[in-house]
């Protein structure tokens, strides 16, 4: 009964870790598509500035105010702004019908993705999480419970195998003609097998194969548990080192953006050249899909700590953020 109890709480336990690792994978994947919404967005606005941009060169090489050379680099702009629009657009819905039919949904359905990637810097002590956290874990639960199962297993063999057995016998014969001739026999046999005790033999071997799985069901624990404990520390330490390149995303992008600002500014008053423009806006948007993506990989190492210690991610922002700076 309990072998059949443990196995019983190994199928939840799988089946638990089956749905903490969907759940999260589906995490993942919809701030990912958020993130591409959001670079969506600006692309489209690179692809409005441009366009803005053109109309403008358009307006001031009629009045002779410009070379055709100018209006061609703010027409090959706009050229490039669509082409990098369509081409995001396009992967855009490629990843929304992956992130659907990882749902079951039709390919089909309308989905609107609500929601931002906001982070927070997770200052986390990894002893704390081990000492707290581990035992919690499915991995860790299961191998435990495997050495418990190999225990009862253990025992079961040693004493079908090793345990001496005990007869008892009882023999009553009683005389039709004289009662004082009944006789009562009684006999106690114990019987010690040997060859379990013996190496080599079949009982003996049956034995020692439960020993081992044992040991390497103990072993196989020990490695189980030193893994999850460098996991989460390497986790720890990523989310604490990785900041550094959070903040500087951020910097690059309000220096990126306050460039274009003054570079248009330029442009407008006839100082700087139409290449240059473009450079500027490109530059704001590389420096826009950089902090992106930084944030999200950011979000994604808060997700596999939050795995990593079989908590929910939201618990862990809420006890290890830390208040969130300006953005």
């Amino acid at each position: 009964m309990r072998s059949i109890r443990l196995a019983h709480q190994g199928n939840i336990l799988r089946y638990e870790d089956a749905r903490n690792q969907l759940s999260i994978q589906i995490t993942k994947k919809y701030y990912a598509l958020i993130a591409e919404k959001n670079n969506l967005a600006l692309l489209e606005e690179v692809l409005n500035l441009a366009q803005r941009q053109y109309t403008r060169s358009e307006i001031s090489f009629r009045n002779g105010l410009t070379g055709e050379l100018s209006l061609m680099q703010s027409r090959l702009a706009v050229e490039n702004a669509r082409y990098n629009f369509i081409s995001s657009s396009t992967a855009y819905a490629n990843s929304m019908a992956e992130f659907l039919a990882m749902l079951g949904l039709s390919s089909d359905s309308r989905v609107n993705l609500l929601g931002e990637v906001n982070i927070v810097r997770i200052n986390a002590d990894p002893e704390i999480l081990i000492r707290e956290h581990l035992p919690g874990r499915p991995d860790i639960l299961r191998s435990s419970q495997e050495i418990e199962r190999l225990q009862n297993a253990q025992m079961q063999t040693t004493l079908q195998s090793r345990a001496p057995s005990l007869s008892l016998s009882m023999e009553w014969n009683i005389s039709a003609f004289d009662p004082l001739a009944d006789r009562l026999n009684a006999r106690a046999n114990l019987s010690i097998p040997l060859d379990p005790w013996i190496p080599g033999t079949a009982r003996n071997q049956a034995v020692r194969r439960t020993d081992n799985a044992l040991e390497k069901a103990r072993l196989d624990f020990a490695i189980t548990e030193d893994s999850a404990k460098n996991q989460i520390r390497s986790l720890a330490g990523l989310l604490r080192n990785s900041w550094d390149s959070i903040t500087i995303a951020r910097l690059g992008f309000s220096t990126a953006q306050r460039s274009y600002q003054l570079t248009e500014q330029g442009f407008l008053n006839g100082t700087v050249e139409a290449l240059v423009l473009e450079d500027a806006r490109n530059n704001m948007a590389n420096a826009r899909q950089r902090l992106l993506q930084s944030e999200l990989a950011y979000f994604n190492m808060i997700l596999d700590l939050s795995a990593a210690v079989n908590i929910d991610w939201k618990n862990l922002i809420q006890t290890f953020g830390e208040p969130n700076e300006e953005r």
